[in-house]
């Protein structure tokens, strides 16, 4: 296939894939196709070979040269004794609505913490307290 075939047939399913994009919420691509008399086969062909270009094109971060550059280090938790936690917990003037407990740790929560948020900090809590 010469460069100007190729062309044309790029623009054309560029020109279909952005109307697939575009398409009403409540179709699905496989309708759409369908409604539209297109294969499904050339175009998820298509797409990928858009995705692949896009990907190619992405300036991706410069990881370091030399690997020894990057190091971890492991920070102990402040040593508490069962008085102190306890101390803590009656102390609080927070207005948490939910108080969680995972060994030595205390996450209080209040109601305005977003869903993102909230299953962040209960996945590092239990992780947390794994390791403990």
């Amino acid at each position: 296939m010469d460069k100007c075939t190729h062309d044309v047939r790029r623009a054309n399913w560029l020109n279909i894939i952005n109307q697939c994009q575009e398409r009403p919420a409540n179709v699905t691509v496989h309708q759409w196709l369908k409604d539209n008399d297109i294969k499904e086969k050339s175009y998820y062909y298509w797409l990928r070979k858009f995705r692949k270009e896009s990907y190619d094109q992405m300036k991706l971060p410069v990881t370091t040269e030399n690997p020894a550059e990057i190091s971890f280090v492991e920070i102990a938790a402040p040593v508490t004794s069962e008085k102190t936690i306890q101390t803590r917990e009656f102390s609080s003037a927070s207005n948490a609505t939910a108080v969680v407990r995972n060994g030595d740790i205390i996450l209080e929560i209040s109601n305005d913490v977003s869903d993102a948020v909230l299953s962040r900090l209960l996945k590092e809590v239990v992780h947390a307290g794994e390791r403990c």
